[in-house]
């Protein structure tokens, strides 16, 4: 008899939240329609790739599957942030035009290996009192919490490229992404009006309109990192570290399972 297969490991795409990445695959894989299924590290809305999803009696040993290592490829904008750290926030612009060597960029990626603790994103599913921490954001109430840390550990960072993106390409990149924002008519998702889409789409046409004539650089970047590092307050980091604002353009999640720090993944799911 045919041993069940205990998981599966789906390409979530951006604008997906990963329930609906599970739902895709069952409406396309009938056989499975009524099987138990849960993922195993959630990705961010704007963020796609590897998705581990744990089906059938697998579901039950869902905590052994949460400290499993990740490795992610990032586009790092430069010059510009937002509320969230990623393209689904408001922008603001500081008129800062910076251009890092890559020596440069080198050494700040150098400084952020290792583990440390930071605080979660303001913009984050992480609860305090019974309450996401996104509620508190939405409802103008940070000022009225402590935000908690946590763990983060970035195993290794390398520079793929550095580019520099000309405004009105950035302009069309940023609307094309934000265009793949589902909809939803989820009670839920009231108080922030469909993650504020569209007064965030209004803020970066405004944003661009006003912009000087200039290009922006983008750096990629491949970091291998314990389990809940967020690649949104690296690149936000990263960005404080030379000089500048920044966010996370792109985010694209390329491996899950456990990372040897001299660069071997000891075992690897998303094959």
């Amino acid at each position: 008899m045919k041993r069940m297969r205990t998981y599966i490991v789906l390409e979530k795409t951006v604008g997906q939240t990963p329930l609906q990445a599970i739902e895709r695959w069952k409406s396309e894989n009938p056989l499975f329609k009524d099987t138990a299924a849960c993922y195993a590290g959630r990705l961010d809305p704007m963020a796609s790739g590897k998705l581990l999803v744990l089906l059938g009696d697998e579901c039950k040993r869902q905590d052994r599957y949460h400290g499993l290592d990740k490795e992610y490829e990032i586009g790092v904008l430069l010059d510009i942030k937002t509320d969230t750290g990623d393209i689904l926030g408001m922008p603001v612009y500081t008129g800062i035009e910076s251009r890092p060597d890559v020596n440069e960029v080198r050494k700040v990626l150098a400084a952020e290996r290792g583990s440390k603790h930071v605080p979660y994103p303001a913009y984050s599913s992480k609860t305090l009192n019974g309450k996401p921490l996104f509620m508190y954001a939405l409802e103008g109430a940070l000022d009225s919490i402590e935000i908690p840390v946590h763990p983060e550990t970035i195993y290794r960072s390398t520079l793929l490229k550095k580019e520099k993106i000309p405004a009105t390409e950035l302009r069309t990149r940023i609307r094309s992404s934000l265009l793949d924002i589902p909809r939803s008519q989820d009670a839920s998702k009231a108080l922030g009006a469909d993650f504020r889409q569209d007064a965030i789409r209004d803020a970066w046409e405004e944003l661009f309109s006003t912009l000087p004539e200039r290009s922006f650089i983008v750096l990629s970047l491949r970091v291998s990192c314990g389990t809940g590092t967020y690649m949104r307050s690296l690149a936000e980091r990263i960005g404080a570290a030379l000089g500048t604002t920044a966010l996370a353009l792109s985010i694209r999640r390329t491996r899950i399972g456990t990372y040897w720090p001299p660069g071997i993944w000891v075992r690897d799911f998303s094959r």
